[in-house]
């Protein structure tokens, strides 16, 4: 395909706030929509900000500076662990060859595991090239050295032989002695039968293939054991050992040359997260709240809305705290979920009278006749709410929810340090497992709603450092500050203003409104004489 020129620029720090913090790969383009360079990372969020921080042009080398510079666009794709990263890296490196990639350009491929069954004596070896040739391959496997060091396990644990076998007219002598030491089976001298062998040549496969649970569980035992035992040297080459066994195992997917991996499966992981809760329908829609008071100056509260397992921006909603005295994010999520339904059973009010007429247990179902009627009005109940922390921030929320009557809307609460969900009447977290698309799918809406909570108060931080800027204006007292903002709204708009403007206002004088803007235009630079004689 002939390279094409893709448009303007897009805002690549605006497009970096929508970069999870998972693992995955990320492809550099340039503006003629040509890929550059292929990179991995444990974190696709901090792995991308460090190339457009502006310090890194003036510490990075040559070579990337001239990335950057050609740098026009990126996307990503997220993977369920490292070592797929890695195994998709080498995939697309190879596929698109980028300028500036210098690792696995080459016909090096990553190590695969063959036997062949049909083999009198199967036995496992290491290769790099799979064939059309009946064997059976594992693989591909990211870690070289874990793998090579649980093939030397396997082969000990289910008695596989290591050598090969003898050509027709080779001596005795020049066969292994394994069988000595107890490293082998030794099927070639009929130590066992060659059925039994087979047998467990199948089970060291089906290891190969994921089933080793009730294996690593019997070394995490013996490693316990010889612990307790004060044997440590042993109990930490156990430990290494289960730590090779499992990367070797774990499942990974198999990415093929010319594809590439969904970053999401949306409807996948709303069904995913339906069967995993128990929940009575798909949660079609779903509302995250979480708190920011990073200090007590600003307390403020987001609510992000996920419809049909995306996000739906134009229902994103955010608060600032106002009841609250201090860090309490208990009652803080409980007055932002109060006003957050609140106002939608009052806007359902507005188009249905008769709802105040119901009683509690009707509010949800008068709710949803007024969806049905009024669709155009977007009053619609979440399938579902998140609220960020743990059993005290959800039991606020369902406190108010009870209050407005609508306590059969499931809810639950999302703690991050180990991603346990909290139910209401449960008194044990559920915790699914880590490459579940439901908890991916919860964390992506929760790390959005945190996302959005952060940049507010950030906004709000970025205001009061402006508004400070009066407190050093000569003649402002803090009534005449409060009257200056109240009127214009910020002080950048107060700066644009002229001094007929300012001197209108109650308690300025003309002279004060002259200092004001001479002050606002010399602390930007400006020249106060002229924006005087533009006035």
């Amino acid at each position: 395909m002939d390279p094409v020129f893709v448009g303007d620029k897009p805002d690549l720090n605006q497009r970096l706030r929508d970069v999870p913090h998972k693992p995955g790969v990320y492809l550099m383009r340039d503006r003629l929509n040509r890929v550059i360079y292929v990179g991995k990372a444990r974190d696709l969020r901090k792995r991308l900000s460090q190339y457009f921080v502006p310090s890194r042009r003036m510490t990075a080398d040559l070579k990337t500076r001239a990335l950057l510079d050609g740098v026009w666009d990126f996307e990503i794709h997220v993977v369920r662990s490292e070592p797929e990263a890695v195994l998709l890296e080498g995939k697309l490196i190879k596929e698109y060859r980028p300028r500036y990639n210098i690792s696995f350009r080459d016909d090096k491929r990553f190590l695969l595991v063959k036997v062949n069954l049909a083999d009198p004596i199967p036995r496992f070896q290491l290769t790099r090239l799979k064939k059309d040739d009946g064997c059976r391959y594992f693989g591909p496997f990211a870690h070289a050295g874990a793998l090579r060091s649980t093939l030397n396990w396997m082969r000990k644990r289910f008695g596989i032989r290591a050598c090969r076998a003898p050509e027709p007219g080779e001596s005795d002598y020049r066969r292994c002695l394994d069988h000595i030491i107890k490293n082998c089976s030794a099927p070639c001298i009929r130590r066992v039968s060659l059925e039994e062998y087979h047998s467990r040549v199948l089970q060291a496969c089906e290891f190969l293939e994921g089933q080793s649970h009730e294996m690593l569980r019997h070394l995490e035992t013996e490693m316990k054991k010889a612990a307790e035992r004060l044997d440590f040297e042993k109990a930490a080459e156990l430990r290494d050992m289960l730590d090779d066994l499992r990367r070797t195992t774990k499942p990974v997917r198999k990415f093929v040359r010319g594809s590439l991996p969904s970053s999401i499966d949306p409807r996948a992981d709303l069904h995913n997260l339906a069967d995993a809760l128990l929940l009575p329908k798909v949660p079609f829609v779903m509302e995250c709240f979480d708190i920011s008071n990073i200090s007590t100056t600003h307390i403020v509260a987001s609510m992000v809305s996920f419809r049909n397992g995306v996000p739906d921006k134009s229902n994103y909603r955010r608060y600032r705290v106002r009841t609250v005295a201090g860090q309490d994010d208990f009652a803080s999520m409980a007055e932002v979920v109060r006003r957050r339904y609140s106002r939608v059973l009052l806007e359902a009010r507005q188009f249905a009278p008769e709802l105040s007429e119901f009683n509690q247990e009707n509010v949800i179902e008068a709710v949803h006749r007024v969806e049905v009627s009024q669709p155009e009005r977007f009053v619609r109940l979440p399938d579902l709410i998140i609220v960020d922390g743990g059993k005290g921030q959800l039991g606020a929320a369902c406190r108010e929810l009870e209050r407005l009557g609508l306590h059969d809307i499931p809810i639950i609460g999302l703690a991050k340090e180990f991603e346990e969900i909290y139910r209401p009447g449960r008194p044990l977290p559920l915790r699914l497992p880590d490459d579940s698309g439901a908890l991916h799918l919860l964390q992506r809406i929760r790390d959005e709603a945190h996302r959005f909570a952060n940049s507010y108060h950030q906004l709000l931080m970025k205001k009061r450092v402006a508004e400070s800027v009066l407190d050093d204006c000569p003649g402002i007292s803090e009534n005449r500050r409060q009257i200056l903002l109240s009127q214009f709204g910020s002080v950048e708009r107060l700066r644009r203003a002229s001094i007929g403007e300012i001197a209108a206002l109650d308690g300025i004088s003309e002279k004060l409104a002259e200092t004001i803007v001479r002050f606002l235009h010399r602390s930007t630079g400006e020249q106060g004489s002229a924006a005087i004689g533009s006035s």
